[in-house]
């Protein structure tokens, strides 16, 4: 009898229900369920619909009943930083405010305030960003303190669904990284930093490995799906499940995990916590095993995406990739600005950085296109020469993994401005992954360099040279 596995992948734009399982000796993907995802305007900030992706989650768990293909282990994983407060009844304290909302502007000054910027990056090896959970709880103090007077719990995103589905409240170690308040060194959170900002030092629960199992769906749920399954942690951060699903040596690998963000870097297994990182904004987040993910974010594929969204709505992502390689215009912007991150219109603030820095201007959404693929690209090979220089290592190759390996003029361009050869795929790299806890749990693999292998085997890897 076949073993199924189902993998809930979410994302900032949407999310899939897709079910693994090992059939001579090669992984087979089966997707069942597809949805969108959004943040949306609730009393003045940008929220996640959290009922809503519930039952998106659910909807597409009874899709597996229906197809007769019941999976032995359910596992979520979600983009990183975002959170909800529970009390002890379980009620959410206020909206699941997303991080792209503003309230966290300046909130970086009133942490350093009482933690200097040093001293937390040595402690945690987290980059500076404006929408870490350390910044969010630090709003939610000075705005709402009520709530944290009030809470029991605080679940990150994947946590928060895992104990929908199952009561079970669990807080698992890889998206907990994400959050700039896990000591790199214990693996667990830093109480010390906690108490020094304070938060208060009970909603934080003991740190689980991926591959930990959260319990059995409640009755319920059973009632609705119409099966029984156990819920198990994957390396519930998306880019970590991602990760996970390179078909190569990871040591030896640079990637990009390509979707609404592109995160560029290496796996090690000693975090780098260096002044030369620190100043480069490199980040050190928590992978499978107690691997890290040396990495830089870029704003990658949601440039693309928001523009799509104003001016491009009738097109295909491919058709927009096709129209931007017909054109010719020299214009880059720097996709790392803040400017990009929440604009009211994209295609505006694109044209706007164009004037201030005196280049052409980008009129046609072929040009707008070109303009965000060539400067990611350009963005890229940057990124690549920094981690060369910070590790004193080169790098022939670069592994572009997730939905965004599909952009296949972006992957063109990436060969060309960083000089090196180009792998993309696996597309559904984060679900694989997410597959590859369920299955590691269960005894299907001995360790994650045989998964990897398999994953090498299983699917069809596309090279390009520059």
């Amino acid at each position: 009898m076949q073993t199924y596995y189902l993998a809930i992948d979410i994302g900032a734009s949407g999310g899939r229900h897709i079910l693994g399982s090992k059939q001579n000796g090669t992984l087979c993907l089966e997707e069942v369920y597809r949805f969108e995802n959004g943040m949306e305007k609730i009393d003045g900030k940008l929220c996640w619909n959290t009922k809503q992706l519930f039952s998106y989650i659910l909807e597409g768990m009874k899709k597996c009943k229906e197809l007769g293909k019941i999976p032995v282990s359910v596992g979520i994983d979600t983009w990183g930083v975002d959170f909800v407060l529970l009390n002890k009844e379980g009620k959410m304290l206020g909206q699941a405010v997303g991080y792209r909302d503003h309230r966290t502007e300046q909130m970086d000054h009133a942490v350093e305030q009482m933690l200097p910027w040093e001293e937390h990056y040595e402690r945690t090896g987290i980059a500076k960003q404006m929408y870490n959970t350390i910044y969010q709880l630090m709003a939610v103090k000075q705005e709402n303190p009520e709530y944290l007077e009030e809470a029991d719990v605080m679940l990150l995103t994947p946590d928060y669904y895992h104990y929908l589905l199952t009561g079970i409240k669990k807080q698992e170690y890889t998206i907990a990284s994400t959050s700039a308040l896990v000591n790199l060194r214990t693996k667990q959170w830093d109480n010390d930093l906690i108490d020094s900002l304070g938060f208060p030092r009970g909603i934080f629960l003991e740190l689980e490995k991926p591959g930990t199992v959260v319990g059995n769906l409640t009755d319920d749920v059973q009632e609705i799906v119409g099966y029984n399954s156990r819920v198990v942690q994957p390396a519930s951060h998306d880019t970590a499940s991602a990760v996970m699903a390179l078909p190569t040596k990871a040591e030896d690998t640079l990637y990009i995990s390509s979707g609404t963000w592109s995160l560029m870097g290496i796996e090690i297994r000693t975090p780098n916590c260096l002044k030369e990182s620190r100043e480069a904004n490199f980040t050190n987040e928590g992978g499978y095993g107690y691997r890290y993910r040396y990495l830089k974010n870029i704003m990658g594929l949601w440039m693309i995406q928001s523009v799509k969204k104003e001016v491009g709505d009738g097109y295909s992502y491919e058709e927009i990739c096709e129209m931007a390689s017909t054109v010719k215009i020299n214009s880059l912007v720097d996709c790392n600005d803040s400017c990009f991150l929440s604009p009211e219109s994209m295609v505006e603030e694109v044209r706007s950085f164009c004037r201030k820095t005196d280049q052409q201007v980008p009129e046609t959404l072929a040009e707008l296109a070109a303009v965000i693929y060539h400067s990611l690209a350009k963005c890229y090979a940057d990124t690549k020469k920094q981690i060369e220089e910070l590790t004193g290592k080169s790098y022939d190759c670069i592994n572009i993994i997730g939905g965004g390996s599909q952009a296949d003029y972006l992957n063109r361009l990436t060969a060309k401005y960083s000089g090196c050869k180009v792998l993309a795929g696996p597309t559904e790299a984060t679900s694989i992954g997410n597959i590859l806890s369920g299955m590691l749990q269960n005894g299907e693999f001995t360790d994650l360099s045989e998964a990897r292998a398999c994953v090498g085997a299983s699917f069809g890897i596309k090279e390009y040279s520059f």
